[in-house]
């Protein structure tokens, strides 16, 4: 699956489309902390997310402190963000959606 590259305008398109997301300072990547009721519903978030992570061959950089999630977004091995960002995104998104 290749990667579709974004420019800066497409980039901040794409963060003004996401509830929450922050560009980070770096301009290569993008952030978010998901809020949960349980150390169990966290953890059930992220056990979803990374079937979905392995199924579009991209995976987060985040972090688990009891309830909450910490989410670094952006593709490595282009050092800039693409459409598979944004996708991960948008699933994370779906996926805690369903547990609030």
């Amino acid at each position: 699956m290749a990667y579709m590259l974004l420019d800066a305008e497409a980039v901040a398109r794409e963060v003004a489309k996401l509830d929450g997301w922050g560009l980070g300072a770096d301009g290569v990547s993008i952030s978010k902390s998901f809020k949960f009721a349980s150390f169990v519903e966290a953890f059930g978030f992220m056990a979803e997310v990374a079937l979905v992570a392995e199924k579009l061959d991209h995976h987060p950089d985040w972090s688990n402190s009891y309830s909450r999630v910490d989410v670094t977004l952006t593709t490595h091995a282009k050092k800039q963000l693409t459409d598979r960002d944004f996708r991960l995104a948008s699933a994370m998104d779906e996926a805690a959606a369903r547990r609030s």
